[in-house]
């Protein structure tokens, strides 16, 4: 299937990725059928869905006289029948691999043979996922980070007997909507960017674990070194800048020191124990609750937002 066959959307899930996914595909004129388990659940993300669009149309990415239109186009249903004549569909549900076959398997009885199948999971393999259908070569990962509105990045990621054509269409399909979108050559535990993530963060605990710097030394080390370079240039590029020979002498003594435990991180291990979740429970390495948490909140997304709207700038320029 060609990107221009694709004239509707299939989007399971409505929750926190679900209804973003949704919105995206709407804001850019495809019909979208959107289905979760319960009226309660569809309910929930359209008020989503709609505090969203608003915060676009503040920000002029959205002319404010399109906004019923782009919730025209989301058509909600518990009942999967409704992804009947859906071309490419999406699916962001619980990260479970039993739950996850068990949608694909029942979307697979209702769509065209024909018809693109994507999984929004942040880690789990598309290959054990597309072993329990009856056409596999059609399904892939299409992983949109969150916060999805506003993260411009989707990596697609193949399964080992996914059409290539499959992963090109929807590497085209993503940026269609306003996406950035890479494509990986084979898949791998975590993708790439959560692996790099899981690095980082990693190295992050070791040195708090060690008593050399704070939680918060090291959040603002790195937003004010390497959070701020990585955002122009990724970390290959900028070892080029640096010079290859300076990073390879650090490798010689440095490597050897850091983190490179296996297993569950110590540190997160005893915080989700004494439930100490983060934002969700109102407590983590920082507190989360009171105003300037969720002005720390704000910020962030305010941050992205205006990076979204100069992202769209320079789209409009070329």
């Amino acid at each position: 299937m060609k990107v221009d066959d694709i004239k509707v959307i299939g989007n399971i899930g409505a929750g926190t990725m679900g209804h973003a996914t949704a919105l995206q595909f709407a804001m850019r004129g495809y019909p979208v059928r959107l289905v979760d388990s319960s009226r309660q659940a569809l309910d929930r993300g359209r008020g989503l869905i709609e505090h969203d669009l608003d915060t676009f149309i503040g920000a002029g990415l959205i002319p404010q006289d399109q906004r019923e239109s782009v919730l025209d186009r989301i058509q909600e249903d518990t009942d999967y029948g409704i992804l009947a004549d859906a071309d490419f569909v999406i699916e962001s549900v619980l990260e479970d691999m039993n739950v996850k076959h068990q949608v694909w398997q029942q979307v697979e009885t209702i769509v065209g043979e024909q018809t693109i199948l994507a999984t929004n999971t942040s880690g789990l393999g598309p290959t054990e996922i597309a072993s329990v259908l009856q056409h596999p070569q059609r399904f892939l990962v299409a992983h949109f980070w969150n916060p999805a509105q506003l993260m411009p990045l989707v990596e697609v990621v193949p399964a080992a007997g996914t059409d290539q054509g499959v992963v090109d269409t929807t590497v085209e399909l993503m940026n269609r909507i306003g996406k950035h979108a890479v494509a990986l050559s084979t898949e791998s535990l975590g993708f790439v960017g959560n692996r790099i993530q899981a690095a980082v963060i990693r190295e992050c605990l070791n040195i708090v674990e060690q008593g050399i710097a704070t939680p918060q030394a090291v959040d603002e080390i790195v937003t004010y070194s390497l959070g701020r370079r990585w955002s122009i240039l990724g970390p290959i590029a900028s070892a080029d800048l640096g010079g290859l020979d300076v990073f390879d002498n650090i490798s010689k003594y440095l490597y050897d020191d850091l983190d490179n435990r296996p297993g569950e991180d110590p540190i997160l291990e005893a915080k989700v124990q004494a439930g100490e979740l983060g934002a969700k429970s109102g407590q983590g390495f920082y507190s989360w609750q009171g105003a300037e948490s969720q002005a720390m909140i704000a910020d962030r997304d305010r941050r992205l937002l205006e990076a979204l709207v100069a992202d769209r700038k320079k789209e409009e320029g070329r």
